[in-house]
């Protein structure tokens, strides 16, 4: 029972042990308070129980419950780090049983050799234990013994087989009722999924997986491991990182096992160097190798080593004895049979290549590379990033470039399964590496036009296609509805002077479900999708020019488009550009309030510095028509009308050149419906929203309770045009829970991926809607990016807090010039024009910026 029902069999065993009971009946009532604690308690408490069971076990004369007891003793003594111990344990179990017996204890045996890492030695007892139960009709133990093989069979890399291992233990456990035993095979299939890459389904079923366990109140370390490397390759390393060590201290507070302990520690790890935290990394990797060490765990130590390995790199460190070092972990690793043997190979190839050792790089790299042609995507990314760099260490740009493509078209098959566009933007985070490579090949041998094309190749990728829309999921749109209706009486209570932490705890519950919920979304087939083309851009651009900035090595490259051509300029320091941007956020946050007119010189010469280093000599040819800005993702916050030699101009601004083609070439909807909402609160009560209405002989106006979130996008769905005068929130730590505030609550980004076509055109008139968070290799997270690969083509929003009052005529002449046939740039552009001269109109005209080509 203590798989089945947990809790009723640890009450049962206790009454039993209140009873007087034989010798043999106590045996296995301290068995099943042992197992209980052992899997979801504290460690030293059951390994009592269990020496307990082991003696009446001897008092009552029976081998066989001798055996029994000795396999689960053995198991619980491995987990506390006392693999000797345990280990003798099983094989005196093994000695004791017969028969049915020996094959249960062979099965712990097996299990013992898995979380050892002893691959080879666990498979063989399975070969000797499966037969035996089978015969026996032992359906309860023979699926245990076939997830244990799958698990094994992962581990080593053989994902087929593990797969079906796994399909033919959850078929075994339907009959029965072994509810945390289900449980497991739910998550087991998750793990599965995870390693055949496909990574919703991975986190729907280890969703599915905590659930269970919930109920049986049995919580599982190993769901925890799973969830943090799924996570991870999700992109979502911060938040692997918090699991894990959440995880470890659960684990510490309860005494549990000190072998999950440590693989939580590497996992940890793992994570810390995924967020680019070298000095997490080394200490929990340090911790981990020494655990492993400790508990004669030398598969499990080996990983271990190689991330503390990777740390150290990361860290700065580089010598012949990190490659000596990486080189060994990777002879043992392919020893194992063990999938990470080539990212250690790697390790020390990059290692070697830093020092200059060329013939030792070249030696390890041709061992990675093996793995570009078969595995999953993560581990033939491997391959390609090694053969990659041998072709720049052999001096073959054509090498670096065909090696970059494939891993890139890798990569591209990779986020296609993804559904939600977080996980599809933090996905490129993987091909950072393969991306640079290419664009300093092309900078040193290409030209200007092979320089854009692989800007392009990994430049806002997750904008080339609309994130897959979420099925109608009831739970996804109840706790929609519940975030929605908890936020806004939170911001009520703050209105109020009231304490708000058990609202915000609820918020944050709800926004860790819908997240999970919009996770579990798989994404369309691979498919090549719409490649660049930079001749069909210099086509489609007619007189204006688009100029793409590109970084290389921290320095800025102009890439000016226009004419049939593609010219490079080199602009100023990344660094220095970032500096001078947030100095103009700040000027302009100044000058949203009167009174700070002294500081408008400041923030002009900022934008002349801006020029400078991010236009340098292309600003003198960018000619007399519109330009296009494609900044990479550091770099939205610049207000790029503030440049001297853009403010007169019709300027807009796009997250990619191929964004921009795709929103130029958007066809708008029948129909012309216009519509205007007015949120609540606004300084002005939003005193544009009527003055515009009378620019169009038809709008719909959505103002005080007709301003709900459902109504609103119901209304925009398919619009023509779209001006929403509402606060808007922009959130950092969470960008697609950035909102803008409805009657009822925040309208957030995962709100507009639902609508089936957002507005071909939409103005956002307040402030920080246009701010947008930098994720994965060159991706942007936030309200506007949301809305270009939904349908929209144009939209005007303002990245900078403004002067509500100074919006009201700006956005009156915004749309005067609409009505005349202008496109948004260029009626955002005639809109600045006209407002009065005095700093805060100034500042609130170039706070605004148009994004796409609408």
């Amino acid at each position: 029972m203590v798989f089945a029902a947990p809790g009723e069999a640890l009450a049962r065993a206790e009454r039993v042990l209140r009873s007087d009971p034989s010798p043999l009946d106590a045996s296995v009532a301290h068995q099943v308070i042992g197992i209980w604690q052992r899997d979801f308690g504290d460690l030293a408490v059951a390994l009592d129980h269990l020496r307990r069971a082991r003696d009446f076990a001897a008092r009552a004369d029976s081998a066989e419950r001798e055996a029994d007891v000795l396999a689960t003793l053995g198991v619980a003594l491995v987990h506390a780090g006392r693999t000797r111990q345990g280990l003798d344990a099983l094989d005196r179990g093994v000695a004791r049983g017969n028969g049915h017996t020996r094959a249960r204890v062979l099965y712990r045996r097996a299990f013992a050799g898995w979380v050892l890492g002893r691959h080879k030695e666990a498979l063989e007892d399975l070969r000797r234990a499966i037969p035996v139960l089978r015969q026996a009709d032992d359906v309860i133990w023979t699926a245990r013994a076939l997830s244990v093989r799958a698990t094994v069979h992962l581990a080593m890399g053989a994902v087929e087989r593990a797969d079906a291992d796994f399909t033919a233990a959850e078929l075994l456990w339907e009959t029965t009722g072994q509810e945390h035993d289900k449980a497991v095979a739910v998550e087991n299939r998750g793990l599965a999924a995870y390693r055949s890459g496909d990574i919703p389904a991975a986190l729907r079923l280890l969703a599915e997986a905590k659930e269970r366990y919930d109920e049986l109140g049995t919580p599982s370390f190993m769901l925890y491991i799973a969830r943090c490397d799924v996570l991870m390759a999700a992109g979502l390393a911060p938040e692997a990182l918090a699991e894990a060590d959440a995880a470890i201290a659960t684990l510490d507070r309860i005494g549990g096992q000190s072998t999950r302990k440590a693989e939580l520690l590497l996992t940890a790890a793992r994570s810390a160097l995924s967020t680019g935290d070298a000095q997490t990394a080394i200490a929990r990797a340090a911790v981990a190798v020494r655990l492993f060490s400790g508990q004669r765990r030398t598969w499990w130590e080996t990983h271990a080593r190689l991330v503390l390995i990777e740390a150290r790199v990361a860290g700065g460190a580089a010598s012949g004895r990190l490659v000596q070092d990486a080189a060994a972990v990777a002879d043992e690793l392919a020893a194992f049979g063990a999938p990470a043997a080539p990212e250690a190979s790697l390790l020390a190839g990059r290692i070697a290549l830093a020092l200059g050792w060329t013939a030792d790089a070249e030696r390890h790299l041709a061992v990675a590379a093996r793995s570009r042609h078969g595995g999953p995507p993560l581990a033939r990314m491997t391959g390609w990033a090694a053969q990659a760099l041998r072709a720049r260490a052999a001096g073959s740009r054509r090498g670096v470039l065909e090696a970059c493509r494939r891993g890139l078209d890798v990569l591209d098959d990779h986020r296609m399964t993804l559904g939600a566009s977080e996980l599809r933007a933090r996905a490129t985070a993987q091909g950072a590496e393969l991306a640079a490579l290419a664009q300093q090949a092309s900078l040193a041998h290409g030209g200007p036009r092979r320089l854009l094309e692989w800007s392009e190749r990994w430049r806002a990728t997750v904008l080339s296609a609309p994130p897959t829309r979420p099925p109608a999921d009831p739970v996804l749109l109840s706790s929609l509805t519940a975030f929605r209706e908890i936020a806004a009486r939170a911001a009520d209570a703050r209105r109020l002077g009231r304490p708000v932490p058990a609202l915000e705890r609820e918020q944050r519950r709800l926004e860790r479900e819908i997240r999970s919920r919009t996770h579990h979304t798989s994404g369309d087939a691979p498919g090549e999708g719409d490649r660049f083309d930079p001749a069909r851009l210099l086509d489609r651009l007619g007189d204006a020019r688009l100029v793409e900035l590109a970084v290389l090595d921290g320095r800025v490259h102009i890439l000016l488009c226009g004419q049939g051509r593609v010219r490079r300029f080199e602009g100023g320091l990344l660094a220095e550009a970032v500096n001078e941007a947030e100095h103009v956020q700040a000027g302009l946050r100044r000058l949203a309030h009167p009174g700070a007119e002294g500081r408008l010189p400041v923030v002009e010469a900022a934008g002349r510095r801006l020029e400078e280093l991010l236009l340098g000599g292309a600003a003198a040819h960018l000619g007399s028509g519109p330009v296009v800005i494609v900044p990479p993702g550091v770099l939205h916050r610049v207000t790029w009308a503030l440049l001297p030699s853009l403010r007169e101009r019709v300027l807009s601004v796009s997250p990619s050149a191929g964004s921009w083609l795709r929103a130029r070439e958007t066809e708008p909807p029948p129909g012309g419906r216009h519509v205007l909402v007015r949120g609540p609160e606004l300084a002005t009560g939003g005193a544009e929203v009527p003055e515009v209405a009378g620019h169009y002989a038809t709008a719909t106006v959505l103002e005080h309770d007709e301003a709900q979130v459902p109504r609103v996008l119901r209304e925009l769905d398919g619009a023509a045009l779209a001006h929403i005068a509402a606060h808007g929130s922009f959130r950092a730590d969470s960008p697609l829970f950035s909102s803008l505030h409805m009657a009822d609550g925040p309208l957030i980004v995962h709100d507009f991926e639902r609508l089936d076509r957002s507005p071909y055109r939409i103005i956002l008139s307040s402030c920080d809607t246009a701010r947008l968070a930098s994720v994965g290799a060159d991706e942007l997270l936030g309200l506007v990016t949301a809305l270009l690969p939904l349908g929209t083509a144009g939209v005007v929003a303002s990245s900078a807090p403004v002067n509500d009052a100074a919006v009201v005529p700006l956005m009156l002449a915004l749309h005067k010039g609409l009505g005349a046939g202008l496109s948004l740039a260029e009626a955002l552009r005639d809109a600045r024009a006209a407002l009065p001269g005095d700093a805060v109109h100034q500042a609130t005209g170039w706070a605004f910026a148009a994004f796409g080509a609408a």
